[in-house]
């Protein structure tokens, strides 16, 4: 952005012609409005494993349905904010869910 030499007002260009927007002075150079941008890094996108995407604890608890002795666990707000959060469990060995309510 330029501006103008005898009021500080803003040169305002149309076509060929720059003049200042306040005072009407003729601008002695057009200014010149460039843009320009830079990008060094690429994003890379990366490919998530099924199987590899269980974060979840890994707890001592029994499955109802088969009875193994490991499995995950993770908590969820499912009901009003003042009761207490929900409890899900699934089995590491037949990943059967479940959910213990407190």
């Amino acid at each position: 952005m330029e501006f103008c030499e005898k009021c500080g007002g803003i040169i305002k260009v149309e076509g060929d012609k720059a003049a200042c927007a306040s005072c009407g002075v003729k601008a002695k150079k057009r200014p010149k409005i460039e843009a320009s941008e830079k990008i060094n890094q690429q994003e890379k996108i990366e490919v998530i494993k099924e199987g590899s995407d269980n974060v979840y604890p890994l707890i001592a608890i029994e499955c109802l349905k088969c009875g193994h002795k490991r499995g995950y666990f993770w908590t969820t707000q499912t009901r009003a904010s003042d009761e207490p959060e929900t409890k899900f469990f699934k089995c590491e060995k037949c990943k059967y869910t479940w959910r213990k309510y407190r």
